[in-house]
Formats: structure tokens, sequence, C-alpha cells
């Protein structure tokens, strides 16, 4: 096993248990996930698996406290993998500034600018290290059948990490993403003070632009709320991500923007259902 055992706690029919590990990708820092396990899930019956890319100045806590996803989960028989948002403790100065960099906001990209790049690799640490963690580890889980999900920030790195590795994740849904970063102020903040090339580089993790460059049909869901304040203030902006869309004649790419709707787990626990029968429809074929 490489994991440590931080609790467990059965839940909607299944367990759902926090491990701790050391990682590599984080610059050999501890790190901790919350991953449920479904019920009928067992060493000779290996369950798919959807990861949850949470938000700014989140943990692996939040969207597993407040999510509201585990029912939907057990009956859809998917395991649920909750990581981190950052490294914690990189020792960085300014890594504690803010709220919308550093710690609690990685981006889910690699930082390439010094000294960012030593331990700021959450796109090597979701990508490669974490499903490579679990397929060594006993847990029931095929991670050869995964999805990927998240909220806001977490929402762009789930869109992105999709876009750029379609052989890894059958799907991708979002809750209020960043869908176009480099024209949004949080994306512009992240990229300059992360990567070496500023926004010319970070064009690699804007997941309007990997849209416009992608073949096939992606199956990806999106919800957003009108009444979202970080909608309003151009944070987001899901118009752009669904122009793309339609101009490539995606036809399984839905961008549904939610009448009243703010930026909150309220919203996320609405629509949680929604997003893991999406899905459930794609990990089960």
């Amino acid at each position: 096993m490489t994991f440590s055992t931080k609790s467990s706690n059965k839940v909607a029919g299944g367990q759902l248990t926090k491990y701790a590990f050391t990682s590599s990708a984080l610059g050999s820092l501890e790190t901790q996930i919350n991953v449920f396990v479904p019920s009928s899930a067992s060493s000779s019956h290996k369950v798919p698996v959807l990861y949850y890319l949470s938000g700014l100045t989140c943990t692996e806590d939040n969207a597993a406290q407040k999510g509201g996803f585990f029912n939907a989960a057990e009956a859809a028989q998917i395991a649920l993998v909750f990581p981190d948002t950052s490294p914690r403790g990189a020792g960085v100065d300014g890594e504690d500034e803010s709220y919308d960099f550093g710690t609690g906001a990685g981006f889910y990209l690699n930082a390439t600018k010094q000294p960012w790049n030593k331990c700021y690799n959450m796109y090597n640490y979701i990508v490669d290290e974490l499903p490579n963690k679990i397929a060594s580890s006993d847990l029931p889980i095929d991670t050869s059948r995964a999805s990927i999900f998240g909220h806001s920030m977490g929402g762009h790195g789930a869109l992105t990490l999709y876009l750029k590795n379609r052989s890894a994740y059958r799907s991708a849904s979002a809750f209020s993403p960043i869908c176009n970063p480099t024209a949004c102020p949080w994306g512009k903040k992240a990229f300059e003070g992360y990567l070496a090339s500023g926004l010319e580089e970070g064009k690699q993790y804007d997941a309007t632009l990997l849209l416009d460059q992608a073949d096939g049909q992606p199956d990806i869901l999106i919800d957003s709320g009108t009444a979202d304040d970080f909608y309003k203030q151009g944070q987001l902006l899901p118009e752009n991500f669904e122009k793309v869309a339609k101009n490539k004649g995606f036809n399984n790419v839905s961008v549904r923007l939610q009448d009243g709707y703010d930026h909150s787990y309220y919203f996320i626990s609405t629509f949680a259902e929604d997003h893991i029968k999406f899905h459930a429809k794609l990990l089960s074929a």
C-alpha cells in the first residue's frame, strides 16, 4: 500500500477514506486525498474512477464534505477521488499572500518559473502520479476507466486535463469553470506568476483554445450559474467555450447557464447527480 490512512467514514453505502503520501511531483511534500469506494468494489471487481478537482482556497475536504456526490456515485458504482488543490508548505516566498495564487491555487499546471517549478506541478501530479499511485495500491479501482470533473479553478483543470489527455479520460464536466483563463484576471495572474513565458505559455492550459484544436467529438458538460458574481465579473467566460464548440460542430459538448444560481456548494450539490450520471454512461461503456 502506497498510502497511509488518516480517517475513514461510511457514507451512502460505500466508504470514504482519507490517505496521505509523499508526492514526487510536488517536490517530495506530503499530500492528502479523499477516496470514495462504492459498496460493490472488491479486488475481483474493480470499479471506474471519477477525479474531482476543487477550486481556489479549497483542500481535498471541501467537495467531499459539501458536494453531495456520494449517493449518485454509489448508485452508479463509481469511485471518487478528491485531491488537494496545490502543494502545501513549499516554502516559496509569497505563496500565502493571496487567495488566488500560491497555496490553494495550483491551477493544475506545471510551473516553469523559479522557484515555483520545484513543487507547483499539479498537472503532472493529477495526470501521472496520482493514477499510478492508485493503480499500484490495493484499492479496488480501475484507473483505465477514468473521467474528470471539477469546480471553478478545478473546472478549468478538469477541462484542460481532459482536452490534453483524451486517452486518459473518457469525459469531463465542470461547475462554474474558468473556461478561457488567458482572457480573464485569474488566469492571467496565475500564468504570469507560474510560467516563465507567461500568457503565451499559458495557452496550453486554456480550455477554450484547446477545444478549438480538438478532434473527434469531446464529451463535456458545463454548468454555470447566472447569479455567480465571478461569472458577472468575466472570470469564467463559458460563452467563449460554447461558441468554439458550436463552430467546431461538437455535438457532445453541453454548456448550460443555470438561472439564479451562484458559485457555491448549494449550486454544485443541486447538479451533482446530473454530473455523476453524465460520466457514468461513458464509464460503463
